[in-house]
């Protein structure tokens, strides 16, 4: 190449190389897009509970003697206030509600109807509470699937609630209605005759639900090896449920976001008309004011008791509701101060409700 067109090539290359330099200043220079600025909507900052009930609420679990959990959530508002809230705590029986729900679910998806006809017989028998028993031992006793909701929830039948469990497809069913409505920290066993058996150290066979065959069977059991199925129970629940997810849970039922209008409706009358713990969480009510709730109540080893609960949805004459539950893990306290904890934490949330002094909600 000659040094003529060595230069002219230079120059060529210089020039381009003047033209990406201008063109990468002009991109340099151009303005910026303006940032987007993202504004955090009303539910980005979790709503604090009211100093008064939170201060309650501590006080009353820290006094209580045994292991006790406490939950408030304001069914309108959002906030809550608890202690030991997220810890898991034995259910019992407050678990018949989750298959309470499983069955109005199954309802409003169309897979069965509430006036469903079932028999029951031997077969289906449990054991303490169920007072269906004497129909069934009677020669087998036909009933409706809401017959059997009605019985477990208002009388905490353990036989109903076990076959209205069978009926919509067993635990697995109650566990998957758990997971899909994000229920977050229940867990549900396999129903009454093998969580009771397990925690007594036995396994489940059928002779046990007749008589006093269980508790022969329980009381013959080596007190090391009775303890020790009791300690495991406590330490860790196999129906266990932390009262913050509880009435998470409950505030949603009330909501109208876990079940339609209609069984929405249902469930919670039938929760309204409740027999048992008639001076638990109710005990604790002012004129004007209802409970819509469930109880739970578990076995009892020497001097301790694993599991005595009420949970609920409590509504004042203004409209406003509260979610509520106290779960008791483990105590040696007299039933009359379980009870007094239980009926002063509704006295607390009604002396909240009122200081709030909030006017009765639209609609």
């Amino acid at each position: 190449m000659t040094s003529t067109w060595k230069r002219v090539g230079l120059g060529l290359v210089l020039a381009a190389g003047a033209q990406v330099t201008a063109s990468a200043a002009t991109q340099a220079v151009a303005p910026a897009p303006a940032p987007r600025i993202v504004r955090a909507g009303p539910s980005a900052v979790a709503p604090v509970a009211p100093a008064y009930l939170r201060d309650r609420i501590n006080t009353l679990g820290r006094q209580f003697d045994g292991r006790v959990g406490i939950a408030v959530r304001s069914v309108d508002d959002g906030w809550v206030a608890s202690w030991k809230g997220d810890e898991l705590y034995p259910q019992q029986s407050v678990s018949k509600l989750w298959v309470s729900i499983t069955a109005l679910d199954a309802v409003d998806k169309g897979r069965v109807r509430l006036n469903d006809k079932v028999t029951l017989t031997r077969s289906d028998l449990t054991l303490f509470h169920q007072p269906i028993a004497q129909k069934i031992l009677g020669g087998g006793h036909t009933t409706t699937l809401n017959a059997l909701m009605w019985e477990a929830i208002t009388k905490s039948d353990n036989t109903a609630n076990d076959k209205l469990m069978r009926s919509v497809g067993g635990p697995e069913a109650v566990r998957n209605m758990i997971a899909a409505k994000k229920l977050g920290a229940i867990r549900f066993y396999d129903g009454e005759r093998a969580l009771q058996s397990k925690i007594a150290g036995l396994i489940w066979t059928q002779s046990y639900s007749v008589g006093g065959a269980f508790y022969q069977a329980r009381n013959a059991l080596p007190a090391t090896v009775r303890k020790a199925a009791f300690d495991r129970y406590v330490a860790d629940p196999y129906d266990g449920a932390s009262p913050n997810a509880i009435v998470n849970a409950l505030a949603r039922l009330k909501r109208g976001e876990l079940l339609s209008p209609d069984s929405t409706r249902r469930l919670l009358s039938v929760m309204g008309n409740t027999r048992t713990g008639a001076n638990r969480l109710k005990g604790g009510l002012k004129p004007g004011w209802t409970l819509s709730h469930k109880t739970g109540t578990g076995q009892v080893y020497g001097p301790f008791q694993a599991g005595y609960n009420d949970i609920g949805v409590l509504t004042g004459p203004d409209g406003r509701s509260y979610a509520v539950a106290v779960m008791i893990k483990k105590t040696s306290t007299p039933l009359p101060t379980r009870m007094t904890l239980m009926n002063n934490v509704v006295r607390a949330v009604i002396t909240q409700n009122e200081i709030t002094g909030g006017a009765p909600l639209a609609g």
